[in-house]
């Protein structure tokens, strides 16, 4: 059980885990790329193994020499048909996009994973693909895995995305390189684009526009290194902190900058938070950079849908800061957040009004009153790392300590965070 107490300031430099959306993404286009990859800066959390177990399950073979990962790349059609059910442990990630690579095979996979991963919805990539000619199916009509999934002699399709996802939009766009035409993918607010820049850098005919990215079918080509970036969404829990901790200064090395990623940079900033961004540099498509932060008395604030794409993962650790900022915040929006891990507006405002923290649940986000005297209690993560680590921050405010129940779960992207944690509390 992780217990944090309260703490004079945040200081020192540090570099996290790499982007767990980009560790994923690296190991599943390496695998269908030609050619050898050697990843660095991959992110080791259960979730990206899990990733790495999928695909050498599908006969790639992925060899881990410490400071790289080895991947060599067969191919689209470089997969075999697997022996076995295919495992993605907690991760929505893998078997979202996963789906969409096999879509594009024409053999029977069969994927399932964990318990909380097993109740999460998949119809919203199931859909899309069947129009595509994939036969899938799965629990509750679909909806639920384990799937079984057999692809093959896809079509292309013109789809209007109904949620802002990056997870759907890159099934489709995966299942796109094996489709004849040009696969289209809409949305309303766009989403995050990693798989977008990263598809470009290994040769993918992809182009985007307003509102939209076209992929034709297209082989791609392994460009023997690609740099992951540190992941701003495990960042973002030592930025909140650091920004709203008076006397703070923290650098975080060579994390991650996408703009469909940088929302939280844009909030603390309205909040008032001082915040500069040094040394950037680009790879793989990526833009990469040191984030400084000093710390001061925050101001609260109000979060749109317009914002949520970019911004998602975060909510927990903003909700926690909030509650010691001046002035009421509102967050809305944000209905993806039911569906996550857990439901993560529902617990969060469980969890915080047991220490304490004036907050009330809306039915697409919360709104917390500002200057909360935060106490301590035990606390529950719900399986969930970014609840886990939300409350260990908020125990950083605490006038006593906060413990949190079952907060191994943070190891799914953040193995470090208690140790890195100890490093920069003063």
């Amino acid at each position: 059980m992780l217990a944090t107490s309260k703490i004079n300031k945040i200081q020192g430099k540090i570099t996290v885990p790499g982007d767990k959306s980009i560790s994923h993404r690296a190991v599943m286009l390496s695998s269908i790329s030609k050619g050898v990859s050697r990843i660095q800066g991959f992110l080791r959390g259960e979730d990206c193994l899990s990733t790495i177990a999928c695909f050498q399950g599908l006969g790639i073979e992925i060899e881990d020499k410490g400071k790289e990962i080895i991947v060599q790349g067969k191919g689209l059609y470089g997969l075999k048909e697997p022996m076995d059910v295919l495992d993605a442990g907690n991760s929505g990630t893998t078997m979202r996009l996963l789906s969409g690579i096999l879509a594009g095979q024409e053999f029977l996979t069969i994927v399932t994973g964990d318990s909380s991963l097993r109740k999460r919805p998949m119809a919203r990539v199931a859909v899309p693909l069947r129009k595509m000619g994939a036969v899938i199916e799965g629990r509750d009509h679909g909806n639920l895995a384990p799937l079984v999934i057999r692809g093959g002699s896809l079509k292309a399709i013109d789809y209007a995305s109904p949620v802002s996802s990056a997870q759907v939009k890159s099934a489709i766009l995966l299942a796109g390189l094996y489709s004849e035409g040009s696969t289209i993918v809409r949305e309303e607010i766009t989403s995050r684009d990693h798989t977008e820049k990263m598809l470009k850098s290994l040769g993918a005919k992809i182009t985007t526009g307003e509102g939209k990215v076209t992929v034709e079918k297209s082989e791609l080509y392994n460009q023997d290194e690609i740099q992951v970036p540190g992941d701003i969404s495990s960042a973002a829990f030592f930025m909140a902190a650091a920004a709203a901790i008076p006397d703070s200064h923290l650098i975080i090395e060579k994390v991650g900058l996408n703009p469909t990623r940088t929302g939280i940079v844009d909030v603390l900033k309205e909040m008032g938070a001082e915040i500069e961004i040094d040394n950037v540099f680009t790879s793989g498509g990526e833009e990469i950079g040191d984030i400084i932060i000093k710390g001061k008395k925050l101001q609260g604030t109000s979060i749109g849908k317009e914002i949520m794409p970019r911004l998602i993962d975060e909510i927990p650790v903003i909700a926690v800061i909030a509650a010691v900022a001046e002035g009421k915040t509102i967050i809305t929006g944000a209905e993806e957040l039911k569906v996550k891990e857990s439901n993560r507006i529902t617990s969060m405002v469980t969890e915080m009004k047991k220490l304490g923290i004036q907050v009330t649940e809306l039915p697409d986000g919360m709104e917390i009153e500002g200057n909360n005297k935060i106490s301590g209690s035990t606390v529950e993560s719900y399986g969930d790392h970014r609840i886990a680590m939300a409350m260990a921050i908020a125990g950083l405010f605490a006038s006593d300590p906060v413990k949190i129940n079952n907060s191994e779960c943070i190891a799914v992207s953040f193995p470090e965070f208690e140790e890195m944690l100890k490093q920069v509390a003063k």
